[in-house]
Protein backbone atom coordinates (compact mmCIF):
# COMPACT_ATOMS: atom_id res chain seq x y z
CA UNK A 1 0.00 0.00 0.00
CA UNK A 2 1.23 3.50 -0.82
CA UNK A 3 0.29 6.94 0.44
CA UNK A 4 -2.17 7.29 -2.44
CA UNK A 5 -4.08 4.27 -1.10
CA UNK A 6 -4.92 5.99 2.17
CA UNK A 7 -8.57 6.98 2.44
CA UNK A 8 -9.25 10.08 4.50
CA UNK A 9 -12.59 9.96 6.30
CA UNK A 10 -14.34 12.10 8.89
CA UNK A 11 -13.87 15.80 9.51
CA UNK A 12 -11.01 18.21 10.14
CA UNK A 13 -11.66 17.89 13.87
CA UNK A 14 -11.87 14.07 13.88
CA UNK A 15 -10.06 12.50 10.97
CA UNK A 16 -9.75 8.80 10.19
CA UNK A 17 -6.95 7.55 7.92
CA UNK A 18 -7.94 4.19 6.47
CA UNK A 19 -4.81 2.27 5.52
CA UNK A 20 -1.39 1.07 6.63
CA UNK A 21 0.00 2.87 9.68
CA UNK A 22 3.43 3.57 8.17
CA UNK A 23 1.94 5.13 5.06
CA UNK A 24 -0.68 7.09 6.98
CA UNK A 25 1.85 8.47 9.47
CA UNK A 26 3.84 9.89 6.56
CA UNK A 27 0.82 12.01 5.62
CA UNK A 28 0.83 13.77 9.00
CA UNK A 29 3.10 16.85 9.24
CA UNK A 30 6.06 16.57 11.58
CA UNK A 31 5.73 18.46 14.84
CA UNK A 32 1.94 18.76 14.60
CA UNK A 33 0.58 16.40 17.28
CA UNK A 34 0.18 17.14 21.00
CA UNK A 35 -0.41 13.61 22.28
CA UNK A 36 0.07 10.12 20.84
CA UNK A 37 -1.34 6.92 22.29
CA UNK A 38 -0.08 3.80 20.50
CA UNK A 39 -1.41 0.31 21.18
CA UNK A 40 0.07 -1.74 18.32
CA UNK A 41 -0.25 -5.45 17.56
CA UNK A 42 1.78 -7.36 20.16
CA UNK A 43 3.11 -10.13 17.87
CA UNK A 44 1.49 -12.81 20.02
CA UNK A 45 -0.84 -14.40 17.49
CA UNK A 46 -4.17 -12.70 18.11
CA UNK A 47 -6.55 -12.47 15.16
CA UNK A 48 -7.90 -9.03 14.20
CA UNK A 49 -10.82 -9.32 11.74
CA UNK A 50 -9.07 -12.21 10.00
CA UNK A 51 -5.55 -10.73 10.13
CA UNK A 52 -3.20 -12.67 12.41
CA UNK A 53 -0.90 -10.64 14.64
CA UNK A 54 2.30 -12.63 14.06
CA UNK A 55 5.51 -11.79 12.24
CA UNK A 56 7.90 -14.39 10.80
CA UNK A 57 10.53 -13.56 13.43
CA UNK A 58 10.81 -11.32 16.47
CA UNK A 59 13.43 -9.29 14.64
CA UNK A 60 11.00 -8.63 11.79
CA UNK A 61 8.44 -7.40 14.30
CA UNK A 62 10.92 -5.11 16.05
CA UNK A 63 12.20 -3.63 12.79
CA UNK A 64 8.61 -2.78 11.86
CA UNK A 65 8.02 -1.27 15.30
CA UNK A 66 11.15 0.88 15.12
CA UNK A 67 9.83 2.44 11.90
CA UNK A 68 6.49 3.56 13.31
CA UNK A 69 8.00 4.51 16.67
CA UNK A 70 10.39 6.90 14.92
CA UNK A 71 7.57 8.32 12.83
CA UNK A 72 5.56 8.95 15.99
CA UNK A 73 8.51 10.76 17.56
CA UNK A 74 8.71 12.93 14.46
CA UNK A 75 5.01 13.85 14.59
CA UNK A 76 5.13 15.15 18.17
CA UNK A 77 5.21 18.85 18.90
CA UNK A 78 8.23 20.05 20.92
CA UNK A 79 6.08 19.89 24.09
CA UNK A 80 4.24 16.70 23.07
CA UNK A 81 3.73 13.44 24.96
CA UNK A 82 3.83 9.83 23.80
CA UNK A 83 2.21 6.84 25.55
CA UNK A 84 3.01 3.47 24.03
CA UNK A 85 2.03 -0.10 24.91
CA UNK A 86 3.26 -3.51 23.85
CA UNK A 87 3.66 -6.97 25.34
CA UNK A 88 5.86 -7.51 28.39
CA UNK A 89 8.46 -9.38 26.33
CA UNK A 90 8.91 -6.58 23.76
CA UNK A 91 8.65 -3.53 26.01
CA UNK A 92 12.37 -3.61 26.95
CA UNK A 93 13.24 -3.12 23.25
CA UNK A 94 10.80 -0.20 22.97
CA UNK A 95 12.30 1.30 26.11
CA UNK A 96 15.86 1.13 24.79
CA UNK A 97 14.83 2.59 21.44
CA UNK A 98 12.82 5.49 22.85
CA UNK A 99 15.13 6.52 25.67
CA UNK A 100 17.63 7.76 23.06
CA UNK A 101 14.98 9.91 21.38
CA UNK A 102 12.63 11.06 24.16
CA UNK A 103 12.60 11.43 27.93
CA UNK A 104 10.81 8.52 29.61
CA UNK A 105 9.08 10.04 32.62
CA UNK A 106 7.20 6.96 33.84
CA UNK A 107 7.01 3.25 33.25
CA UNK A 108 3.37 2.45 33.91
CA UNK A 109 1.61 -0.81 34.63
CA UNK A 110 -2.01 -1.36 33.65
CA UNK A 111 -3.10 -4.02 36.13
CA UNK A 112 -6.30 -6.07 35.83
CA UNK A 113 -7.96 -9.14 37.26
CA UNK A 114 -8.66 -12.32 35.32
CA UNK A 115 -12.01 -14.08 35.14
CA UNK A 116 -10.36 -17.48 34.78
CA UNK A 117 -7.10 -19.44 35.09
CA UNK A 118 -4.53 -18.09 32.64
CA UNK A 119 -1.64 -20.47 33.23
CA UNK A 120 -0.97 -23.74 35.03
CA UNK A 121 2.81 -24.16 34.80
CA UNK A 122 3.98 -20.56 35.20
CA UNK A 123 2.74 -17.20 36.49
CA UNK A 124 0.13 -15.81 34.13
CA UNK A 125 0.36 -12.23 32.94
CA UNK A 126 -2.01 -9.88 34.78
CA UNK A 127 -0.75 -6.55 33.47
CA UNK A 128 0.37 -4.65 30.39
CA UNK A 129 3.22 -2.13 30.40
CA UNK A 130 2.94 1.46 29.16
CA UNK A 131 5.77 3.94 28.55
CA UNK A 132 5.04 7.60 29.18
CA UNK A 133 7.50 9.79 27.27
CA UNK A 134 7.86 13.47 26.48
CA UNK A 135 9.90 15.33 23.88
CA UNK A 136 11.07 18.08 26.25
CA UNK A 137 11.40 17.22 29.94
CA UNK A 138 11.20 20.93 30.83
CA UNK A 139 8.11 21.77 28.77
CA UNK A 140 5.17 19.39 28.56
CA UNK A 141 1.50 19.23 29.55
CA UNK A 142 0.58 17.43 32.77
CA UNK A 143 -2.82 18.38 34.21
CA UNK A 144 -2.41 16.87 37.66
CA UNK A 145 -5.59 18.36 39.08
CA UNK A 146 -7.68 16.68 36.36
CA UNK A 147 -6.66 13.13 37.30
CA UNK A 148 -6.55 13.14 41.11
CA UNK A 149 -7.59 9.95 42.87
CA UNK A 150 -8.49 9.15 46.44
CA UNK A 151 -5.66 9.17 48.99
CA UNK A 152 -6.85 6.54 51.46
CA UNK A 153 -4.59 7.71 54.25
CA UNK A 154 -6.32 11.06 54.31
CA UNK A 155 -9.82 10.31 53.09
CA UNK A 156 -10.51 7.03 54.89
CA UNK A 157 -8.08 6.78 57.79
CA UNK A 158 -8.07 10.55 58.44
CA UNK A 159 -4.55 10.47 59.85
CA UNK A 160 -2.67 13.55 60.97
CA UNK A 161 0.82 14.37 59.70
CA UNK A 162 2.67 15.41 62.85
CA UNK A 163 5.85 16.12 60.90
CA UNK A 164 4.35 19.42 59.84
CA UNK A 165 4.22 22.49 62.07
CA UNK A 166 1.44 22.83 62.92
CA UNK A 167 0.25 19.21 62.39
CA UNK A 168 -2.13 18.86 59.45
CA UNK A 169 -4.44 16.15 58.09
CA UNK A 170 -3.11 14.13 55.17
CA UNK A 171 -4.44 15.10 51.75
CA UNK A 172 -7.62 13.35 50.67
CA UNK A 173 -6.53 13.25 47.01
CA UNK A 174 -3.32 12.49 45.17
CA UNK A 175 -1.83 12.04 41.70
CA UNK A 176 -2.07 8.37 40.64
CA UNK A 177 1.02 6.23 40.96
CA UNK A 178 2.44 4.15 38.15
CA UNK A 179 0.21 1.09 38.74
CA UNK A 180 -3.24 1.65 37.24
CA UNK A 181 -6.01 -0.75 38.17
CA UNK A 182 -8.72 -0.67 35.50
CA UNK A 183 -10.99 -3.58 34.61
CA UNK A 184 -10.56 -5.11 31.18
CA UNK A 185 -13.40 -4.58 28.72
CA UNK A 186 -15.66 -7.64 28.58
CA UNK A 187 -18.55 -8.28 26.25
CA UNK A 188 -21.27 -7.62 28.83
CA UNK A 189 -19.95 -4.11 29.47
CA UNK A 190 -21.76 -1.17 27.90
CA UNK A 191 -18.58 0.13 26.26
CA UNK A 192 -17.74 -3.23 24.62
CA UNK A 193 -16.99 -3.27 20.89
CA UNK A 194 -16.26 -6.30 18.71
CA UNK A 195 -12.47 -6.08 19.04
CA UNK A 196 -10.11 -8.57 20.76
CA UNK A 197 -7.86 -6.07 22.55
CA UNK A 198 -10.13 -3.14 23.37
CA UNK A 199 -8.73 -0.76 25.99
CA UNK A 200 -11.05 0.67 28.66
CA UNK A 201 -12.45 4.17 28.48
CA UNK A 202 -11.09 4.92 31.95
CA UNK A 203 -7.51 4.26 30.81
CA UNK A 204 -7.72 6.66 27.87
CA UNK A 205 -9.65 9.23 29.86
CA UNK A 206 -6.79 9.53 32.35
CA UNK A 207 -4.13 9.75 29.65
CA UNK A 208 -5.95 12.34 27.56
CA UNK A 209 -6.92 14.48 30.55
CA UNK A 210 -3.39 14.41 31.95
CA UNK A 211 -1.36 15.03 28.80
CA UNK A 212 -3.47 17.27 26.57
CA UNK A 213 -5.70 20.33 26.71
CA UNK A 214 -8.97 21.25 25.03
CA UNK A 215 -8.39 21.80 21.31
CA UNK A 216 -5.17 19.74 21.23
CA UNK A 217 -4.63 17.03 18.62
CA UNK A 218 -4.53 13.40 19.80
CA UNK A 219 -3.16 10.71 17.47
CA UNK A 220 -3.76 6.95 17.64
CA UNK A 221 -1.83 5.06 14.92
CA UNK A 222 -3.55 1.71 15.68
CA UNK A 223 -7.10 2.73 16.47
CA UNK A 224 -8.86 -0.65 16.67
CA UNK A 225 -11.99 -0.03 18.73
CA UNK A 226 -11.43 3.76 18.49
CA UNK A 227 -11.53 4.38 22.24
CA UNK A 228 -8.81 7.05 21.89
CA UNK A 229 -10.73 9.03 19.28
CA UNK A 230 -13.98 8.56 21.18
CA UNK A 231 -12.53 9.95 24.41
CA UNK A 232 -10.70 12.74 22.59
CA UNK A 233 -14.02 13.92 21.20
CA UNK A 234 -15.76 13.58 24.57
CA UNK A 235 -13.07 15.73 26.18
CA UNK A 236 -13.02 18.45 23.53
CA UNK A 237 -9.81 17.44 21.77
CA UNK A 238 -9.19 16.91 18.06
CA UNK A 239 -8.26 13.42 16.89
CA UNK A 240 -6.43 11.57 14.14
CA UNK A 241 -7.14 7.83 14.02
CA UNK A 242 -5.31 5.34 11.80
CA UNK A 243 -6.73 1.89 11.09
CA UNK A 244 -6.09 -0.73 8.39
CA UNK A 245 -9.06 -3.07 8.97
CA UNK A 246 -12.39 -2.11 7.39
CA UNK A 247 -14.42 -3.79 10.15
CA UNK A 248 -12.84 -1.47 12.69
CA UNK A 249 -13.19 1.58 10.45
CA UNK A 250 -16.94 1.05 10.71
CA UNK A 251 -16.67 1.03 14.51
CA UNK A 252 -14.77 4.31 14.36
CA UNK A 253 -17.24 6.05 12.07
CA UNK A 254 -20.12 5.06 14.31
CA UNK A 255 -18.41 5.61 17.65
CA UNK A 256 -17.14 9.07 16.71
CA UNK A 257 -20.53 10.01 15.26
CA UNK A 258 -19.04 10.65 11.81
CA UNK A 259 -21.47 8.56 9.76
CA UNK A 260 -24.72 6.63 10.19
CA UNK A 261 -24.04 4.24 7.30
CA UNK A 262 -21.10 2.77 5.37
CA UNK A 263 -21.31 1.62 1.76
CA UNK A 264 -25.08 1.81 1.96
CA UNK A 265 -25.34 -0.28 5.14
CA UNK A 266 -26.42 1.20 8.49
CA UNK A 267 -23.75 1.40 11.16
CA UNK A 268 -25.08 -0.35 14.24
CA UNK A 269 -23.32 -1.73 17.29
CA UNK A 270 -22.86 -5.48 17.04
CA UNK A 271 -24.27 -7.80 19.66
CA UNK A 272 -22.60 -11.03 20.63
CA UNK A 273 -24.43 -14.31 20.13
CA UNK A 274 -23.72 -17.57 21.91
CA UNK A 275 -25.15 -21.08 21.65
CA UNK A 276 -27.23 -22.13 24.64
CA UNK A 277 -29.68 -24.98 25.27
CA UNK A 278 -33.40 -24.37 25.69
CA UNK A 279 -35.63 -26.36 28.03
CA UNK A 280 -35.86 -29.16 25.48
CA UNK A 281 -32.08 -29.49 25.25
CA UNK A 282 -31.91 -27.95 21.78
CA UNK A 283 -29.08 -25.48 21.07
CA UNK A 284 -30.33 -22.02 20.12
CA UNK A 285 -28.73 -18.62 19.70
CA UNK A 286 -28.86 -16.26 22.64
CA UNK A 287 -28.10 -12.56 22.13
CA UNK A 288 -25.83 -11.17 24.81
CA UNK A 289 -26.84 -7.63 25.72
CA UNK A 290 -24.28 -5.27 27.26
CA UNK A 291 -24.67 -4.72 30.99
CA UNK A 292 -24.49 -1.19 32.35
CA UNK A 293 -22.69 -2.62 35.36
CA UNK A 294 -19.91 -4.30 33.37
CA UNK A 295 -20.22 -7.54 35.35
CA UNK A 296 -19.84 -11.07 33.97
CA UNK A 297 -22.45 -13.50 35.29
Amino acid sequence: MTNTDIQILGTDEHRILFGDALDALNLIPNGSVDLIFADPPYNIGKVFAGLKDKWATDEDYLQWCYKWLQLCVNKLKPNGAFYVMTSTQFMPYFDLFLRDRLTILSRLVWSYDSSGVQAKKYYGSMYEPILYCVKNKDDYTFNADDILVEAKTGSQRKLIDYRKNPPQPYNTQKIPGNVWDFARVRYRMEEYENHPTQKPIALLERIIKASSNAGDTVLDPFSGSFTTGFMAKQLGRRSISIEIQEEYIKIGLRRLGLASEYKGQPLVKETKTTKVKNRNGVKVESVEQPSIFGIDF
